[in-house]
């Protein structure tokens, strides 16, 4: 089991910017491939981003491509999510999850077989 934590969700105005963070206990996420998932009230769960371990493939939802930039940050050990040019339907609760297989194929429809934290919440107010 890895117990993932998000940080960096808040309320911020349209055409703003946030940076989410994820980390966890020591240097294990530097192992893992991470995906960010997000969860909208009355909205299907969507995966965001997502960053494969070893070679740090980049994988983006049409949604935020262009927007949101995913990274490593190595030397404190976590996975942020730069969200740029954020709109109100950016709105959700956000989630990093491990990701067992690299990012490769359907990385976005893998929620239920990874470990995820318990969210952080982000609000674009219009």
């Amino acid at each position: 089991q890895v117990h993932l934590v998000e940080s960096g969700g808040d309320l911020v105005q349209s055409g703003g910017s946030l940076r989410l963070s994820c980390a966890a206990s020591g240097s294990i996420l530097d192992y893992y491939s991470i995906a960010w998932f997000r969860q909208a009230p009355g909205k299907e769960r969507e995966g965001v981003s997502c960053i494969a371990s070893g070679d740090g493939r980049t994988y983006y939802a049409d949604s935020v491509k262009g927007r949101f930039t995913i990274s490593r940050d190595n030397e404190a050990h976590t996975v942020n999510l730069q969200m740029n040019s954020l709109k109100p339907e950016d709105t959700a609760v956000y989630y990093c999850t491990t990701d067992f297989y690299g990012c490769a194929g359907t990385w976005y429809g893998r929620w239920d077989k990874n470990y995820r934290g318990q969210g952080t919440q982000v609000t674009v107010s219009s």
